[in-house]
């Protein structure tokens, strides 16, 4: 008996109404016969709860305790279609990872490959698509992971560093929705791991991946995180789906890499403008920082989430050879513990560290926005401040 069966007849309750919530109006509409469909987007203290037989949460809001009446388009998904799915999960990279996965898979497994879930279009859009033979490719945020009590086939879980405090409010909460990705897999089923994953329950095949102890592939892409992404890619390719290693490393050379990803925007006077908006942590700015060998000026700051910045401040202080030019909240929160360094500017917004940039980086020489802080407050989103960030450098030099 299909998932959607328990659907049919009942009264049903979307809570939430954006890009998944629409998802999954249509999706009831189209493979389900339930008897209504209402859609609510206040306070739970709101919803009358005997009013309706199921309630799908949307992933961005915020629920402590676990009830049953209510499930999500990842659970549904997930208990259909968890056998074929590969899913990824990790603070950083998983963007990445997930979509040069399918890139490999799609050219190279000779099976139908779909890209699904916190990127590219939501997981029930595909779901009367599926047959036995598809693999599925499954990016998986924190928030979808959190009430989950099924977990994919291959799990990936790339990485964990300090994020979303202002969500979960501390790490092990943060740490606990991430462990949904393997919490709930048996002895049939893998996770790989990076190794400064801490250790948690499952059952599953285990494989830890070593940064230190990794190949050397040839790709498109900058850095030694994408290093690291790429040999997940090649381990779940090769040793799991049979792929040649060969034809694998052909497929990732080819891959270009995702817009705001240490994504090069424009040269202008010898200078190279990079866009690394989706960096919203003090790692993911080092590592772009130490990614590109020309790299001179660097754009940090935004919301401030409350995290640690111990770690980026001492990055400048021992790292002179750069310039920062610190913005918004989180830039004069840093600014207060590195104001006797080097090279350190503080702006006002993000038009301001631009032309600020222009003044002081020199031709041969790479800027890059890398914010080590999420854009909320400020920007819609990371693609927004990314989307700007390039305007702003075209309205400014070109």
């Amino acid at each position: 008996m299909s998932v959607t069966d328990r659907f049919n007849g009942k009264r049903i309750l979307i809570w939430g109404y954006g890009r998944e919530g629409r998802s999954t109006e249509a999706f009831l509409n189209r493979c389900c016969k339930p008897a209504s469909i209402e859609i609510f987007e206040g306070k739970r203290e709101d919803i009358d709860e005997k009013c309706y037989d199921y309630i799908f949460k949307s992933p961005g809001i915020v629920m402590n305790d676990e009830d049953p009446k209510y499930t999500s388009q990842t659970q549904v998904f997930m208990e259909e279609f968890g056998d074929r799915t590969v899913g990824i999960t990790g603070t950083k990279g998983k963007s990445t990872t997930s979509s040069l996965l399918y890139t490999v898979l799609r050219e190279c497994s000779g099976r139908d490959t779909l890209l699904c879930g916190n990127i590219g279009l939501p997981c029930l859009d595909y779901f009367d698509q599926i047959t036995d033979d598809t693999i599925v490719v499954f990016e998986l945020s924190c928030h979808q992971l959190a009430h989950l009590t099924v977990s994919p086939h291959i799990a990936v879980f790339l990485n964990l560093y300090e994020d979303h405090l202002d969500y979960y409010g501390t790490m092990d909460r943060y740490f606990a929705a991430k462990t949904h990705i393997s919490l709930n897999q048996s002895e049939e089923d893998c996770l790989y791991a990076g190794s400064n994953v801490p250790g948690f329950d499952t059952v599953a095949k285990k494989i830890v991946i070593d940064p230190e102890n990794i190949g050397h592939y040839d790709l498109s892409i900058n850095g030694i995180h994408n290093q690291f992404n790429a040999e997940f890619v090649y381990r779940i390719a090769t040793e799991i789906f049979g792929c040649d290693g060969d034809k694998v490393k052909e497929a990732m050379a080819g891959f270009t890499g995702l817009a705001h990803r240490l994504q090069l925007v424009a040269t202008v006077d010898g200078v190279e403008y990079y866009d690394d908006s989706i960096s919203t942590i003090p790692q993911a700015t080092i590592s772009a920082a130490t990614s590109l060998k020309n790299a001179k000026t660097l754009l940090i700051g935004g919301m401030d989430r409350g995290i640690d910045y111990t770690l980026l401040e001492r990055f400048i202080a021992e790292n002179p050879q750069f310039n920062y030019i610190l913005m918004y909240e989180t830039g004069k929160r840093i600014l207060k513990n590195v104001s006797d360094s080097g090279s350190v500017y503080y702006a006002e917004d993000l038009e301001k560290g631009v032309r600020k940039a222009k003044e002081i980086t020199a031709s041969g020489e790479a800027c890059i926005l890398s914010p080590a802080a999420a854009s909320y407050g400020y920007f819609k989103n990371f693609e927004e401040r990314g989307d700007v960030f390039m305007e702003l450098v075209k309205k400014t030099f070109l």
